[in-house]
């Protein structure tokens, strides 16, 4: 692996790995993509650890937990701390808030605060079933070896690159302020390539959206600062939203909320153009040949941890 040549501070991953991934048909978080079975999470983890990341924390549900563990603990160990974090249906809601009905989890900012008593150092949270490129995992490292006065950080994508030929998808669409610094992230969660065109079916009719936008893929840089406004947010959000069982608290309500309240700022930081994921099944073959692609140029080893 590579070393990092400037000095490291602690920085921790933490993998959100409980989707339950019903478009895809099965748990893909563990599905095998390389040439030796590995994941798409094996590459993720590979990366950030050459980019000098020191600790890892895994999100998941309790009937995956110790199959995870059997996975990655051995590829791990001696190389970073590791954690285990379950997000279960239940954690962190109030009884009055509990409904027998619900099946989903709470959503990916509900996952980021599961692992609040775990991680007191920046973090960066990423996807199980998204792979981001080495360039993405340095750049984020690099940005928190600086002096970032407290600032956060959105690793954005360009729209036309992060999508599915097989199916619509769900992305954080930014917006620059400005002086360059996210201003808002929306999710929408239809998004098609139709004749030619991007475009978001929502509830008041289509909206066609640039190729160009700055899109979240769920890869985000934060202080552990975050999870204090993320509690207060999560606590308006359930009061607001506890009767309907489909009802997800996203990373990116948590941020436009920040940047809304001038309750910290939001840096942009380009992502590697070599972004892909799984959302169907279809994907699966395509994602293969993808990192057979960069095996052949030297990319990654072909077996990754040996």
């Amino acid at each position: 692996m590579d070393t990092p040549n400037i000095k490291q501070k602690n920085l921790t991953l933490l993998v959100l790995a409980a989707g339950i991934g019903s478009r895809y048909g099965g748990i893909k978080q563990i599905d095998g993509f390389g040439p030796n079975g590995e994941t798409i999470m094996d590459y993720s983890l590979f990366d950030a650890i050459r980019a000098g990341f020191t600790k890892i924390v895994f999100i998941v549900r309790e009937e995956i937990l110790e199959t995870v563990k059997e996975k990655f603990l051995p590829k791990l160990k001696g190389k970073v701390e590791v954690d285990f974090v379950i997000q279960s249906l239940d954690k962190l809601i109030p009884n009055e808030y509990k409904n027998p009905e619900r099946v989903k989890p709470w959503g990916t900012g509900h996952a980021m605060l599961c692992a609040r008593d775990v991680i007191h150092e920046p973090f960066v949270v990423i996807n199980a079933d998204d792979f981001y490129g080495k360039e993405s995992f340095t750049a984020i490292a690099d940005f928190f070896n600086k002096d970032t006065m407290g600032e956060h950080a959105m690793v954005g994508y360009t729209l036309k690159d992060v999508l599915s030929e097989h199916g619509s998808v769900s992305r954080g669409c930014g917006e620059r302020d400005a002086d360059g610094f996210l201003k808002s992230v929306v999710e929408r969660t239809t998004i098609v390539k139709e004749n030619g065109k991007i475009i978001s079916k929502e509830k008041e009719g289509d909206r066609e959206l640039s190729p160009d936008v700055p899109t979240s893929m769920n890869f985000w840089g934060f202080h552990p600062s975050i999870f204090e406004f993320s509690k207060t947010q999560f606590e308006k959000f359930l009061k607001e939203n506890h009767t309907n069982i489909k009802s997800e608290f996203y990373i990116p309500l948590i941020v436009n909320e920040l940047v809304k309240q001038n309750a910290g700022k939001v840096q942009i930081i380009s992502g590697s153009n070599n972004w892909f994921g799984v959302t169907y099944k279809e994907d699966k073959e395509e994602v293969s040949q993808k990192i057979k692609v960069l095996i052949a140029y030297g990319a990654y080893p072909e077996k990754l941890w040996s």
